[in-house]
């Protein structure tokens, strides 16, 4: 392996750092396509049905929470509340899936 010198007095170095990741890193494909695999099984096993309708409308149909809290009848505080409760089910369940 190759010693790089990077100039530490100048912002530079940071470009040159992003070059030598993109170059001799890992590729991720396969961890991107295991967290869309379970993002897929928990997004079906783990949410609630109107965790799953929200979310669905939220960011696969790209609603507003205004938008959608009009569309449900409901405030949009609810929206809010529930969008982030998904969320978070959600990050606890992926948390370790890489």
């Amino acid at each position: 392996m190759s010693a790089t010198v990077f100039d530490t007095r100048s912002s530079e170095w940071i470009g040159d750092m992003t070059v030598w990741l993109r170059e001799n890193g890992e590729d991720n494909d396969l961890r991107l396509e295991r967290l869309r695999r379970n993002l897929r099984q928990a997004r079906a096993q783990e949410l609630t049905p109107r965790q799953r309708q929200l979310l669905e409308l939220h960011y696969d149909q790209g609603l507003s929470v205004c938008a959608i809290a009009r569309q449900l009848g409901v405030c949009p505080s609810t929206v809010s509340r529930t969008l982030r409760r998904a969320q978070e089910r959600l990050r606890r369940c992926l948390r370790y899936a890489l």
